[in-house]
């Protein structure tokens, strides 16, 4: 069987990347949102995606990777299932890497179905760190990695973007995507 087409596809810039790239400090961006200019490129990638035949858009809870969602596949031709799902969430090491309450997703983004997805998804095991958040081990995050493989390979579907986020598409894919980037996975390839 020939293995399914994957487009992982990054956010466009957030509040996070815009003061990280000012100050080279974390800015307290819990859960940050797309600037204008990340809203920018979300318009600017759309073109090249619609003509794309996605069967399936999954997409990270965090709030950036929703908004890149909605901006790129709100009116898609194929008219794509859409679905929130926590495996390719960010590795959690900033702020920006907190997400929100399940709810409080549901309540802005109505048309997205979260209910399947436990009130706090993110990584809120132990003591939170100094700035006070939680650090998600990196054993903990390859396996999350690695189950995202299997959960892709398991899927049904022949053609699926993924929006997500740079440092796990660097782990699943070899490749840092810069905001906005698109890539074509190849499942097949060794991890």
């Amino acid at each position: 069987m020939t293995p399914p087409r994957i487009v992982c596809i990054r956010h466009g810039e957030s509040t996070f990347n815009a003061a990280h790239r000012e100050t080279g400090r974390d800015p307290g961006h819990i859960d940050a949102l797309l600037t204008e200019r990340g809203l920018a490129q979300v318009a600017a990638a759309r073109g090249s995606l619609q003509r794309v035949p996605f069967d399936l858009v999954v997409t990270s809870p965090l709030t950036r990777a929703i908004q890149t969602t909605v901006g790129l596949f709100a009116d898609h031709p194929a008219n794509p299932e859409i679905l929130v799902e926590v495996l390719h969430r960010e590795c959690q090491e900033s702020s920006c890497d907190v997400g929100r309450a399940a709810s409080l997703i549901a309540a802005e983004f109505p048309d997205m179905r979260v209910d399947h997805l436990p009130e706090t998804w993110w990584y809120a095991d132990g003591e939170p760190n100094e700035r006070g958040f939680h650090v998600e081990p990196r054993a903990i995050f390859d396996r999350r990695v690695a189950a995202f493989r299997d959960w892709l390979a398991a899927r049904p579907e022949r053609t699926i973007a993924v929006v997500g986020h740079g440092t796990f598409f660097f782990h699943l894919t070899g490749t840092w995507l810069d905001n906005c980037q698109s890539i074509e996975f190849d499942l097949t390839r060794a991890a």
